[in-house]
């Protein structure tokens, strides 16, 4: 409304009025365009999963696209993983190239040249992968900056607190970090292969030995007769429509008679058999037994007595005494594996359960736990929180890395290691050092 000052309102100097523009633009720009200083273009944002890639614009609501992380190769009928850490580099350059190029201009719809790019990682992501996508995004698509934000982090932003014990449950692994005041505390951090990965496998191998497969001719056939080996995006469907997670008094006496030595054990009944249609003919008969014992493996324990809830404890134990109370009542769970129905219920039963235990009474003062509920889904907390980071103009501007620096530098700070030199040691004192980053917009005159 006229008199208000929106921004596209007629009484701004240097801007005209047309109702076409709103229009048109709408659609394709992003949600506050315009309102950032300057009238900078809003930064790009992109959360690279191992198995699910989230990208879209800082200050927005929620990511424009979630696609599965993967490129398809003329020539392989199945698609190819971007996210490998143990493939040469050249290949992963090829791979993250043409990736990323579909992000651009098949979902995103912008030119890579104008915006600033926010890419939330892992802090187990290793050098060789990100130095890779560094080069990609400055060599190839020449984006004007880059800033790697760790993922533990960025989910604080999304609740706007300080300090939080922080549990990512994604594709390959699970990965706890504790974070006090701030500051990620890296020597405190646990991972377990535990995620969606190992339910996948466990999956199709209880798949494969139980159920059966009625076809139009043939009723109950069994699976593997049928087919060696069932695709992964198939197996993950079934995960997510019929699977789930039990409570913990059900949970342990489903491990129980799996572990069943004597043949005591009573496994409790299981939920309803659910019929799922691979194609338009096969139907796959999925036993109720299989939809609640499969995720048992991220609680029952292995050889060492380590399971997804005691990642959370036995990292607290890590810590320093002074900041256990504060990071046990401050946890949040984040990323996919988390939205199985019933799991944060089961994660805080375990928790509760496993702190009475001789191992952990003796040791850990903590008796209350208290999980946050962030303002996303848990697959797309780490994406909004990068978001959120990517709309702070001013640091945007002084934590990036520019395109300059990269050119003359040809390397990366790492935010995570402190051994980097300076950038007094690699310049003479005499010149003037590379700008890392010109500020998009300071508060200082």
């Amino acid at each position: 409304p006229p008199g208000e000052g929106g921004p596209f309102s007629p009484g701004l100097p240097g801007r005209s009025f047309s109702p076409s523009r709103l229009s048109d633009g709408a659609a394709a720009m992003p949600l506050y365009e315009g309102l950032g200083s300057g009238g900078e273009k809003t930064a790009v944002v992109i959360d690279l999963g191992a198995a699910f890639t989230k990208c879209g614009f800082a200050g927005e609501t929620g990511p424009r696209c979630v696609i599965p992380s993967e490129i398809k190769k003329p020539g392989i009928p199945k698609p190819v993983k971007v996210v490998q850490y143990n493939i040469n580099t050249e290949e992963l350059y090829s791979y993250l190239k043409e990736f990323i190029h579909m992000l651009y201009f098949r979902h995103l719809l912008v030119n890579p040249r104008d915006r600033r790019v926010v890419i939330v990682e892992s802090v187990l992501c290793p050098s060789h992968f990100r130095e890779t996508l560094t080069r990609v995004l400055f060599k190839y698509f020449e984006v004007p900056s880059v800033l790697f934000a760790p993922s533990h982090l960025m989910s604080l932003l999304t609740l706007g607190i300080n300090s939080a014990m922080v549990l990512d449950c994604g594709y390959t692994e699970s990965l706890v970090l504790p974070i006090y005041e701030g500051i990620p505390v890296l020597n405190c951090w646990g991972a377990l292969p535990l995620g969606g990965k190992a339910i996948h496998k466990e999956l199709e191998y209880q798949l494969l030995e139980q159920s059966t497969v009625d076809t139009g001719a043939t009723k109950g056939q069994s699976l593997p007769s049928v087919m060696g080996s069932v695709p992964e995006d198939i197996i993950e469907d079934i995960k997510v429509r019929t699977c789930f997670v039990s409570d913990l008094q059900r949970g342990l006496k489903i491990q129980a008679a799996k572990f069943n030595m004597d043949g005591s054990a009573e496994r409790p009944a299981p939920p309803p058999d659910v019929d799922y249609p691979l194609d338009g003919e096969k139907i796959l008969h999925v036993n109720g037994a299989v939809r609640d014992s499969v995720v048992e493996i991220l609680f029952e324990q292995d050889n060492e007595e380590q399971s997804v809830a005691t990642l959370i404890l036995d990292s607290l134990l890590q810590c320093p005494i002074d900041t256990r109370k504060q990071l046990a009542e401050n946890l949040v769970v984040m990323g996919g594996t988390a939205m199985l129905p019933g799991f944060l219920h089961r994660l805080m039963a375990e928790i509760r359960y496993l702190v009475e235990k001789p191992k952990y009474k003796e040791t850990l003062a903590a008796k209350t736990f208290r999980v946050h509920n962030p303002p996303a889904k848990p697959n797309c907390v780490a994406w909004l929180g990068g978001a959120i980071f990517g709309a702070l103009q001013d640091i945007l501007g002084s934590r990036s890395v520019s395109k300059e620096y990269y050119n003359q530098t040809g390397r990366l700070p790492d935010w995570c290691c402190l051994n980097n030199p300076p950038l007094e040691m690699i310049f003479d004192v005499g010149k003037t050092p590379p700008p890392l980053m010109k500020r998009a917009f300071s508060t200082e005159k």
